[in-house]
């Protein structure tokens, strides 16, 4: 606190007086931290349902499949819908930061974004009626 600036002493008391009381204070923020962190992490243990021991192998075969359809349908794609749909569903990131990361104006992202969704529809719809 004293070394970032958030304590500034006053001259209110002594040094060594305003020098234990910023210890103290941070003492108690950082045990207070430490204690929401652990009872968050308990609701967290209680709540979250435990994993199932041993994955299905049809469903595992079915989503490999699946995934290489999908992987195969975006080859398709042309440069530009293949680079958005990828950093928008892959890479977790919004249009918007797709679009600054590619460095296209946010109407052609979005554009090319649900073009790029389009086709793929297109894509799987015609692989699955095979």
């Amino acid at each position: 606190m004293a070394l970032d600036g958030r304590a500034r002493f006053d001259g209110r008391s002594s040094t060594k007086t305003w020098l234990f009381g910023v210890i103290h204070l941070t003492a108690r923020q950082l045990y207070s931290r430490r204690w929401r962190r652990s009872l968050l992490l308990e609701r967290w243990h209680i709540t979250t349902p435990a994993p199932s021991l041993a994955p299905d192998p049809e469903l595992l075969s079915a989503q490999a499949q699946h995934s290489q359809k999908l992987r195969d349908a975006l080859t398709h794609l042309p440069r530009r819908q293949r680079e958005l749909v990828h950093l928008v569903f892959y890479q977790d990131l919004t249009i918007e930061e797709a679009a600054l990361t590619l460095g296209i104006s946010l109407g052609s992202a979005r554009t090319h974004f649900e073009r790029g969704k389009q086709r793929l529809r297109g894509f799987l719809g015609a692989i699955e009626q095979l």
